[in-house]
């Protein structure tokens, strides 16, 4: 059942205002709005509880993670049914979606048994050494301190309540308060018990998780402002997230501000690739685009393309193969209007053609294609904004040459695609340095809507794809956000931390 209210350090918490939330199907649900008072509360407690959960073995944070876990798919029916009813997103996909938020979190539980994420170093003495000797000196990475992370629209379990960035900083050894995204609160209320629950289990201090629900904007702003928060998990819209980003920078601490912003993540057909296979890249990029309604930051936006017969008949097969797509719900009204005013954007924009125009009303959210040439993309900065639903672009180009200078003149992006045959290799090759500059992510010949949650995987990039380039989302690297070295200098054994005692 839900409970309607925050979480604060172990208490159900009700407010003196309230929100309903707006399901695309189902009854919608009263919740408690949240308030810089209760912020407070929350960072506070975070704060108290940062002292004994940092000091806990990794073996027993582990363990914490896989209880989260385990609580969370003991509850996976009421989260799968609530969830379908908010957001539109049909039950498969919010099925799988949970099991990608409970895999993350075991697969954070086996990083931090590992240890390697510590990075440990040791310097031996040298007391010998001329013309001065050297001292011992031990180095380990520490948590930063509480954590705040906001709830993305488009995920509302994988990136939200319990998701990567809760995740990793619990992993870390941080707390974390999280600001409820106001599209899936009841969602967000089923995983909270789920860790209120992990956390009455490992009788941990009930201030190291708390959530704070409600539309009320002054949350956001409280939150990234507090004193005792060390840093942010943010993924949302550019406008949202270079307003917090700044509030951040504006404190008397700053504190680092790890948000992902938006991206069109452009493909870069290339010749021999689309005269072998044309028709399957089209295909394939149009199932790509319309994916989820098209409301996935890695949603390739972009088709980047030499003219002639094989990018006509590129665009003839996409444009088949979206008209054959039903319309879908998407996430929010609010969603869903930004979507018609982007489309309406482009369509409105000097030298582009617009291959399919769809009628899109409420939440029902069918594809839009446009095409223009590289020279009027490079011309109209527009084009190269993120429109957060299923619209594609084809850029034909006239040359290799312009291909590249459409790559060189890309924003940051979280990735970039090369769809290639082994006669590209020499073209790519030129292409390779600059996409590398450009995003957290190179593909060749599949399509970045799978984001695989691994060791390797970078989910960013250079701004505006995310605020920090040197970071990433997804995947066990995503802990380094919340982490900090430290170096200790002839300390004795018995003072050292247990990571970097025995070193």
């Amino acid at each position: 059942m839900l409970k309607g209210k925050h979480l604060i350090a172990g208490e159900w918490v009700g407010g003196e205002t309230t929100f309903t939330s707006q399901p695309s199907s189902g009854e919608p649900h009263t919740f408690a709005d949240g308030s810089p008072e209760l912020v407070d509360r929350a960072a506070r407690a975070a704060e108290e509880a940062f002292w004994s959960y940092s000091a806990l073995s990794r073996a027993e944070r582990a363990a914490f993670l896989r209880s989260i876990a385990e609580e969370i798919d003991k509850r996976g029916d009421e989260i799968t049914k609530i969830g379908s009813e908010e957001t539109g997103l049909p039950a498969a996909r919010l099925t799988g979606e949970r099991g990608r938020t409970t895999g993350q979190l075991k697969l954070f539980a086996d990083h931090i048994e590992k240890g390697e994420y510590l990075d440990r170093r040791h310097d031996v003495a040298l007391p010998d050494r001329q013309p001065l000797p050297r001292p011992e000196i031990k180095l380990v990475q520490q948590p930063i301190g509480p954590v705040a992370v906001f709830g993305a629209s488009n995920f509302p379990l994988a990136f939200s309540t319990a998701g990567g960035d809760t995740a990793s900083a619990l992993a870390a050894g941080c707390p974390v308060v999280v600001k409820g995204h106001s599209a899936h609160p009841g969602t967000g209320d089923l995983v909270a018990q789920a860790i209120d629950a992990a956390i009455r289990k490992h009788k941990l201090h009930p201030g190291v998780f708390s959530l704070v629900q409600g539309v009320n904007h002054a949350v956001g702003g409280a939150l990234v402002q507090h004193p005792l928060i060390k840093a942010v998990g943010f993924t949302g819209s550019l406008r949202g997230g270079r307003a917090l980003f700044d509030l951040c920078a504006a404190r008397p601490e700053p504190i680092p501000f790890f948000g992902e912003l938006g991206s069109v993540n452009p493909m870069f057909v290339m010749p021999e690739a689309v005269k072998a296979r044309g028709e399957a890249i089209a295909k394939g990029w149009a199932g790509s685009l319309t994916m989820g309604a098209g409301q996935f930051c890695t949603n390739p936006g972009i088709a980047v393309i030499l003219d002639g017969p094989e990018a006509s008949a590129f665009t003839e097969t996409t444009v088949e193969s979206l008209r054959a797509v039903a319309p879908q719900t998407m996430l929010t009204d609010g969603i869903a209007k930004a979507y018609r005013d982007g489309a309406q954007r482009i369509e409105n924009s000097a030298d582009v053609g617009e291959l399919i125009g769809t009628a899109c009303n409420d939440r029902a959210a069918a594809p839009y294609l446009f095409e223009t040439t590289g020279d009027v993309f490079l011309a109209n900065e527009a084009l190269s904004e993120e429109v957060f639903g299923p619209l594609g672009i084809v850029v034909k180009v006239g040359s290799l040459e312009d291909m590249a200078k459409i790559a060189h003149a890309m924003h940051g992006q979280l990735t970039a695609t090369l769809h290639i045959d082994k006669g590209d290799y020499a073209e790519a090759a030129k292409l390779m340095p600059v996409l590398q500059r450009k995003v957290g992510r190179v593909l060749a010949n599949g399509f970045p809507t799978g984001v695989e949650v691994s060791e390797a995987m970078v989910h960013g990039g250079p701004y505006p794809a995310s605020t920090n380039f040197g970071a990433t989302s997804v995947g066990t690297m995503a802990i380094r956000r919340f982490l900090r070295p430290v170096s200790y200098q002839n300390i004795p054994a018995e003072l050292l931390p247990a990571d970097i005692a025995a070193a």
